[in-house]
């Protein structure tokens, strides 16, 4: 959804504060295809303002940051990270998605020539005024939504809205995610947040599909898609990142059988959810918080694999059946949500282990 952002290519257009639009003027939402790095893995939405008699065509894009940020990693973990909208000239726009074989997709609106006007000066006001810069928002706040809502304000009503309530945030953003392992790890570190009903239009490629049919008074906001770039960018399968990899994985741990291993890994599990325990305290990214996987990944796991390392039979017991009861609760839960398939290799990990070690300490204590 992030556009990949080479400050080189940030100059603010400064011919447009007073220009004003010709009758042919034309606006057009760009949507540009996906890429596999995590920055591009939802795509990208701009706005391309076009007047040949004024010499005009410019993109503005949402989503932008600056990777120079001081701390920029700690505030783009927090969440408080400041982006803001930049303006480019289309050509150097297109050159940078055609360099990296992405696709882009033009849709003409058809807006008055006073609305053209109205979104131009509100698009050249935002970067010059305190507009420019805001907080990253993943679904309340992308390069998407601040496009909708800007266009929603031209047109006086919200005509561009969410088409698909009754699926999750999670069911619409799943099928995007081509990276395997990146697709297990965000599914892994989401709350709650993203398993309420979509009511917010904020991805590129859903956009897309919305401008496709939205009308107002009986007329259709935008005009056929036209492909102004096709997408070149190859994205082969690997059995290397892949749910194949996952589970030759947990297939030769399991051979393996190795107690050190075991305490390795439920020590790694547990330490996990104290990040999920803890990250609601730092973090601003609602999409992380009231984290269920905290089931799954739980703290007690590190007081299980302490005993299990001590051999301290009861308390190995006491605590493994704990952990299989909020394992099975976990699964219980996520049985009918789209995730439960890529986790479920590690979930059949769990309780593999969890039990077997529980009913061997069983066993060595009736004897």
């Amino acid at each position: 959804m992030l556009k990949k952002i080479l400050f080189l290519l940030l100059p603010i257009i400064s011919f447009s504060q007073n220009v004003i639009l010709s009758d042919n003027a034309e606006v057009s939402i760009l949507t540009c295809g996906t890429a596999p790095v995590s920055y591009a893995m939802y795509g990208h939405t701009g706005i391309r303002i076009t007047d040949n008699v004024n010499q005009i065509d410019v993109v503005y894009n949402y989503g932008a940051f600056d990777f120079t940020t001081p701390n920029f990693i700690m505030k783009f973990v927090k969440g408080d990270l400041q982006y803001f909208v930049t303006s480019e000239n289309y050509y150097d726009f297109e050159y940078n998605y055609k360099l990296d074989g992405r696709s882009i997709v033009s849709q003409e609106l058809n807006l008055t020539t006073a609305q053209k006007q109205q979104l131009l000066n509100e698009l050249n006001s935002s970067l010059t005024s305190e507009e420019r810069f805001y907080t990253y928002k993943f679904i309340d706040k992308n390069c998407t939504t601040m496009v909708v809502d800007k266009i929603n304000k031209i047109l006086g009503q919200e005509i561009l809205k969410q088409t698909k309530p009754e699926l999750s945030y999670r069911e619409i953003l799943y099928p995007y995610m081509s990276d395997f392992y990146m697709k297990l790890g965000i599914q892994i570190i989401f709350g709650t947040k993203v398993d309420q009903p979509a009511t917010r239009l904020f991805l590129p490629l859903e956009f897309e599909k919305v401008l496709n049919t939205a009308t107002q008074n009986g007329k259709k906001i935008a005009k056929p898609a036209e492909i102004l770039n096709k997408e070149t960018i190859t994205k082969p399968f690997s059995y290397i990142n892949s749910i194949y990899s996952l589970l030759a994985a947990i297939v030769i741990l399991i051979l393996i059988n190795k107690k050190s291993i075991q305490i390795t890994y439920f020590i790694f599990a547990g330490f996990l959810g104290i990040f999920f325990s803890l990250v609601g305290f730092f973090s601003l990214h609602e999409e992380i918080l009231w984290n269920y996987n905290i089931m799954l990944f739980n703290p007690l796991l590190l007081l299980f694999a302490f005993f299990y390392w001590k051999n301290n039979t009861s308390k190995i017991i006491l605590f493994g059946q704990i952990c299989i009861g909020f394992t099975l609760i976990y699964l219980a839960y996520i049985l009918g949500k789209v995730q439960v398939l890529i986790v479920l290799p590690i979930v059949i990990l769990h309780l593999f282990w969890l039990i077997k070690i529980v009913m061997k300490y069983k066993k060595m204590k009736t004897q």
